[in-house]
């Protein structure tokens, strides 16, 4: 199978869709992302080749001609999201929604034989629809058949309470998402977590630099402290409280400065998932927000992952970003699952 089909990973970003498809034996040909930073990730855990280029300006015949020749042809990619997320509503001059429509020229130039594209579940509502109507139109304008759905993510062992939407398009025919796993249970807090050392806020764990925690300002410290587990600000002693969170405005955000259940799913990280007032990000009982190390595993990266360059300087706030633009490795072998199963099914002969 891995020399008849190929993939290319375009928004690649540190390669957590690509190794999904690796880890389902898959040869992933490429990855093209914006941040340069990404590159060494990438490539030392997919033994890809990564290319630092601007997609909106890259032509599709760059893209094409990595596929070799012979091999059905898979275009995958997670557009950058900010835009359609709630968060970033309010937002009027934000134009990240703008490579989704670069992600379709790029199919409709290429008309690549499978097609997967993964984004947040608020991208079927943006400006009323019209985006995700605009992309389906491309994938019906050069004859994909098109699955579309909104995953849960912890229904395939993502330990997240991680929503997405999953499109998937075949030039052969309907490509159907394999079932959930993880109907009756769900990946918890512990069985990811539990096992890893105790360290401090401020803390780097001497056997692994990823189990690294951001130092807490006193007054947060004494916040983390007065928290029960799975409690949040709502707990403290009116001393403790922001003002903020004293406005009706503010009562409603009951999750930040909040601390994780052991056994329940994690939140789902974000590109600021280490930070304590960011969301429920707090260690269910240490005094301190999640680690680095404790993040990527929520995404669901082995351990043996090398997330960062180690002859270069590391960077906490870029890891941060990494780990929670990347698509989670067990959602990416979801998809490549699923196409696995359709190809077998309807490309043997093709």
């Amino acid at each position: 199978m891995a020399n008849r089909y190929s993939v290319v990973d375009l928004f690649c970003g540190i390669g957590g869709l690509s190794h999904g498809f690796r880890q389902e034996k898959f040869k992933v040909i490429a990855g093209i992302d914006i941040d340069k930073s990404c590159q060494y990730p990438f490539e030392r855990n997919n033994q890809s080749k990564f290319y630092h280029e601007d997609l909106s300006l890259l032509p599709s015949d760059f893209v094409n001609n990595l596929f070799p020749c012979d091999t059905i042809r898979i275009l995958v990619g997670c557009a950058p999201c900010q835009a359609f997320s709630t968060y970033s509503q309010k937002y009027k001059d934000n134009n990240k929604w703008k490579m989704l429509y670069t992600f379709g020229r790029i199919i409709g130039e290429t008309e690549p034989e499978i097609v997967s594209m993964e984004n947040v579940p608020n991208l079927k509502n943006y400006n009323d629809g019209k985006v995700l109507n605009d992309f389906l139109e491309v994938l019906k304008k050069n004859k994909y058949h098109v699955n579309w759905k909104i995953v849960d993510s912890s229904q395939y062992g993502v330990p997240q309470t991680r929503k997405r939407l999953i499109l998937l398009a075949s030039k052969f025919r309907k490509i159907d998402f394999v079932k959930p796993t993880y109907i009756h249970r769900k990946v918890t807090v512990r069985e990811v977590i539990g096992h890893l050392p105790e360290i401090e806020d401020g803390e780097t764990h001497p056997s692994d630099l990823l189990h690294r925690a951001r130092k807490l300002s006193p007054m947060n410290k004494r916040r983390i402290t007065a928290t029960p587990h799975g409690g949040g600000w709502k707990d403290w002693p009116e001393e403790l409280i922001l003002e903020c969170h004293k406005k009706e405005t503010g009562k409603s955000f009951g999750s930040v400065y909040g601390r994780m259940i052991w056994e329940d799913l994690a939140p789902t990280m974000t590109t600021q998932c280490t930070g304590l007032g960011n969301g429920r990000f707090g260690h269910p009982e240490q005094d301190r927000a999640i680690s680095l190390r404790e993040a990527a595993l929520f995404q669901t990266f082995p351990e043996d992952y090398e997330l960062f360059d180690p002859s270069t300087e590391m960077s906490t706030p870029k890891l941060e970003m990494h780990i929670g633009n990347a698509v989670p490795v067990k959602l990416g072998r979801v998809i490549a699952k699923s196409i696995r199963k359709h190809l077998k099914q309807h490309a043997c002969h093709s």
